[in-house]
């Protein structure tokens, strides 16, 4: 009998295993409900081209404006769309039944990360094939920009994600979690060279867009879709600052897995 029981444990799933297994549960669900195809991943996109069409002109302006959004859009998804996710496991009680099953904590994130990774890559692949269509956004040529924008996307998905679980702690419920995620993101999109280039806000502003990551996130996919490198004088720093762009959102990581540690309840009424 103990022999039996030993075999047994030894062949449950590792949390790895059960949190890909999870990611795979998350992402039908995800892509099963329309409004989720309508609403998260297709609004960045129709807000590129109502605000390109009507407001920018110059095929440069274009190009960096597509640049940008293509980066607000993707931390929409990982920031907004996470947040509200957990807001509404915590709200209909999943996490609740999760947390009486053997499946490790761990193993729930892992499944909100492969949820977040895939649909921001969808994300992604959506704005830069508008870009391409409406605004001639030019494909990079270099590995070395390929190589740029799949840090960018990666430190930034993980930063906005961890950022996103841990104020979806203050939403009680799905109906203030919106106001929640989306006042300081809306904000953040005027204070981070997105609507606007960070060069012409006053320094005050700028200053306060540059603590975030969302700045550093569409700065980083500017200098990869940037026509030439001289377009980086555009920037309120006159450069792109790679470098620091990859230790702002790794520090973010770092201060977001914190958070999520203080902030993340598994009900309304327990931590």
């Amino acid at each position: 009998m103990t022999t039996a029981v030993a075999s047994g444990a030894a062949a449950l799933p590792s949390t790895l295993a059960l949190g890909l297994a999870r990611g795979g549960t998350e992402l039908r669900e995800f892509f099963r409900q329309k409004e989720n195809l309508i609403f998260t991943v297709s609004l960045p996109a129709v807000l590129m081209l109502l605000l390109g069409t009507v407001y920018v002109k110059e095929v440069a302006a274009a190009q960096m404006f597509a640049a940008s959004m293509i980066g607000a859009g993707i931390i929409s998804t990982s920031f907004v769309g996470l947040g509200m996710s957990v807001v509404a496991d915590r709200e209909d009680g999943t996490l609740k039944r999760l947390r009486g099953t053997p499946m490790p904590f761990t193993s729930y994130f892992i499944g909100k990360i492969v949820l977040v990774f895939v649909s921001s890559l969808f994300e992604a692949v959506l704005l830069v094939a508008v870009g391409v269509l409406r605004f001639d956004l030019e494909l990079p040529a270099s590995a070395e920009k390929w190589l740029t924008f799949a840090w960018v996307f990666t430190l930034g998905v993980i930063a906005c994600s961890l950022i996103g679980v841990a104020l979806s702690g203050i939403a009680k419920s799905t109906r203030n979690a919106a106001g929640v995620l989306n006042l300081p993101y809306i904000v953040l999109q005027f204070l981070s060279g997105v609507f606007i280039m960070q060069a012409a806000l006053p320094e005050s502003l700028r200053t306060v867009g540059s603590l975030f990551p969302l700045k550093w996130v569409c700065q980083g996919f500017r200098s990869v879709f940037a026509l030439e490198e001289g377009y980086a004088v555009m920037e309120a720093a006159g450069s792109w600052e790679l470098g620091k762009t990859a230790l702002v959102l790794g520090a973010w990581s770092v201060a977001g897995l914190v958070l999520v540690g203080r902030t993340f309840r598994w009900s309304n009424t327990s931590r």
